[in-house]
């Protein structure tokens, strides 16, 4: 009898923890640096393999990437057969730079995804306002098929240059999440916003959604800030990358990370990326 209740004992401790292994979500932002032959060193050729390396090593279970040229978003694909992968380039025929979302395959199921512009006309091909450039934002609803919760998640790049359109883009973003998210589904929302944390626009988003590092149980580690120019021997402090979710989601934001990770004082990409995990 002692025996078959230790055995009943030992299952339920299985079950339990495997339970609670299957509410654990990772969910990281990078800006990638598009291929750019005149980073020399630095270029995409010489930091792609050890940059595939690091998302694997962390196995974000989502993530989201800006600056991806078509080249860029298919070799990091191949490298990581494990991930599926949506989201369009920003010029005319999909080409240009995306802001791709990959998942993990075996765990998700998208049940709505699409691309739309930062600007006047979100349905075409445009730019926005005082924008130097086409800006876009890509985003999918999520069913996690281990614990069947459903979720949004929205990945974007804002406008380097026009303050108006650093703005209106998320203006237009924060409009376009209560239009789809009828259901009120916990939403994430990510990218490079090219704003620093005393802007207007991110004060914007913290009226309806938390910065993760804020609300993160842990003490949030690493750098204070994301953008690290490829100047390996300085300080990041400049803070521009950043996930959000949205308030009163129910969610637990467990830890919140930018990652420094450098093979021989060369970072993968001029920004660091940013990794939260969620209970």
């Amino acid at each position: 009898m002692k025996k078959i209740n230790t055995i009943v004992l030992v299952v339920m401790m299985l079950l339990v923890s495997g339970s609670f292994y299957g509410q654990n979500l990772k969910i990281m932002t990078y800006n990638i640096r598009l291929d750019n032959a005149s980073d020399g060193e630095n270029a995409w050729p010489n930091r792609k393999e050890y940059f595939t390396s690091q998302i694997q090593f962390y196995s974000p279970d989502i993530f989201g990437v800006q600056e991806a040229t078509p080249p860029q978003v298919d070799y990091i694909a191949s490298a990581m057969p494990n991930y599926n992968k949506f989201g369009i380039g920003r010029e005319e025929g999909a080409t240009g730079e995306a802001c791709t979302i990959y998942y993990k395959k075996d765990r998700f199921k998208v049940e709505n995804s699409n691309t739309f512009w930062l600007s006047e006309i979100p349905n075409v091909v445009s730019r926005g306002w005082d924008a130097a450039c086409n800006r876009v934002c890509t985003y999918g609803l999520f069913t996690d098929l281990k614990t069947k919760k459903t979720f949004w998640v929205f990945n974007l790049h804002l406008d380097h240059i026009g303050e108006v359109a650093r703005v209106k883009g998320v203006q237009l973003v924060l409009k376009k999440i209560s239009e789809l998210n009828s259901k009120k589904y916990p939403a994430f929302l990510m990218g490079d916003f090219n704003s620093e944390p005393n802007t207007s626009q991110i004060a914007e988003i913290k009226k309806v959604m938390d910065d993760t590092r804020e609300v993160s149980k842990e003490k949030p580690f690493g750098p204070s800030g994301t953008f690290n120019g490829f100047k390996h021997n300085e300080p990041v402090t400049l803070l521009i990358d950043y996930i959000f979710v949205s308030k009163n989601s129910g969610l637990k934001i467990q830890k919140h990370a930018v990652l420094s990770d450098s093979k021989d004082l060369k970072y993968p990409s001029d920004h660091l990326p940013v990794l939260i995990e969620i209970d």
